[in-house]
């Protein structure tokens, strides 16, 4: 704790060299410089870049606002994503680039006894809570979307797991007291609109899930002060739910007693009220909701359907799973299209939120193809589906991955 707080305390972030607006030509001499993407409608591929402050080789989808996409093989490390390649998605790109931990305060105020402006020394000093959890963007995958929906067009890459270091929200909002009156609390950070008339990106969760023990303001990941980009000094993390409610930079906490009807909530980051959020294309007059919880996901990682196996041989696989709002049960494997399906074997668990790698082995054919895919079922017995969801949103989605390798 002692540590934690000096490092932070003598630490004033300055990126006056770094720009939003520009990617500097950083790549070393030779290196890759684009990857292909095999996206939905495209683009075939994006640029690689190591432009931005703290961060290694990133998929660039856009600069202003940042939108910047893990590499995929990445993934294949380990069970943690390394700060410096875990994806960035912000909504505006008014960002601060220069973060004071002298003069820096979090508000608390509205529906409580005593408002409060707290200083990095005052929330260091509470209780420290630790937890493993996934943070994925509630369009990742959109790109995979048929049709093809608006927004960013990620692949599978807008996600991430860490170890959250910080205080519970409950323990924050305790030393301000909130009143019986009190429904909702909303979050607002340090980034604000480009224009005055757009809304300020604002989220809000229900006061029973507010103080529910697991919500917490983290100010480090993986064992290190959280990155400029992924929401310094302080971020919220929302266990088992979308990334659209884990605001960045934190700097002001308002208990309401009321529902929240901010922009952000009411028309944004809405998803149809049915069964897996699925509607037909073209669909209306469906009832809606705000995206809330993660549901199940599996992926290999040291395969793609570009991976040539040898004729007859034992086909190693492996790859990470996540069961969204609860822990990992299972992961199956099949290699006859779903007909049948076998165990594989789970690593270590880190805890319900965080992914869990599984490995497995199958056989290569003496010729043609090799199909294989990976199905993930949670402990809430919710397994990954067969068929693709669909939504004018590009939301949720989470069907059962393929891969097709070929025999050489």
């Amino acid at each position: 704790m002692t540590k934690i707080a000096g490092a932070l305390d003598r630490r004033r972030l300055l990126f006056g060299a770094a720009s939003f607006g520009a990617i500097s030509a950083t790549m070393p001499a030779g290196a890759e410089t684009s990857i292909k993407l095999g996206l939905n409608g495209g683009p075939e591929t994006r640029a690689l870049t190591t432009g931005f402050p703290q961060k290694g080789s990133m998929i660039l989808q856009r600069t202003r606002p940042p939108l910047l996409e893990t590499p995929f093989e990445v993934f294949d490390r380990g069970v943690f994503t390394p700060n410096d390649q875990f994806f960035v998605r912000w909504h505006w790109s008014v960002i601060p680039e220069d973060v004071d931990l002298a003069s820096f305060r979090m508000a608390i105020r509205g529906q409580v006894n005593q408002a409060q402006s707290l200083s990095m020394a005052d929330i260091l000093a509470l209780p420290r809570t630790e937890l493993a959890a996934v943070n994925q963007c509630s369009g990742n995958s959109r790109g995979l979307f048929q049709p093809r929906v608006a927004g960013g067009q990620w692949g599978n890459g807008a996600m991430g797991n860490a170890k959250w270091v910080g205080v519970k929200l409950r323990d924050v909002l305790d030393r301000a007291g909130v009143k019986a009156s009190a429904v909702a609390v909303r979050f607002n950070g340090l980034d604000q609109p480009a224009v005055e008339t757009a809304p300020d990106f604002m989220k809000s969760l229900a006061i029973d899930h507010a103080r529910d023990g697991e919500v917490m303001l983290a100010y480090q990941m993986n064992g290190e002060q959280l990155p400029l980009l992924n929401g310094f000094p302080i971020r919220l993390v929302v266990p088992g739910w979308y990334s659209t409610y884990w605001i960045k930079m934190v700097s002001d906490i308002e208990v309401l007693d009321a529902p929240d009807n901010n922009y952000w909530m009411t028309r944004a980051y809405l998803i149809p009220a049915t069964p897996h959020a699925d509607v037909k294309p073209g669909q209306t007059g469906f009832p809606t909701e705000p995206i809330n919880r993660m549901v199940p996901r599996s992926f290999f990682t040291n395969v793609t359907s570009t991976t040539q196996v040898k004729a007859g041989a034992p086909v190693p696989l492996r790859g990470l799973a996540f069961g969204g709002d609860c822990g990992v049960a299972a992961v199956d494997m099949s290699t006859d299209g779903g007909k049948t399906w076998q165990p594989a074997a789970l690593g270590p668990d880190e805890g319900a939120y965080s992914f869990r790698q599984w490995t497995a082995q199958s056989n290569a054919p003496a010729s043609g193809a090799l199909d294989v895919m990976v199905r993930c079922t949670n402990t809430k017995q919710i397994a990954q589906p067969m068929q693709a969801n669909w939504n004018g949103g590009g939301f949720m989605r989470n069907l059962i991955e393929t891969v097709h390798l070929s025999v050489a």
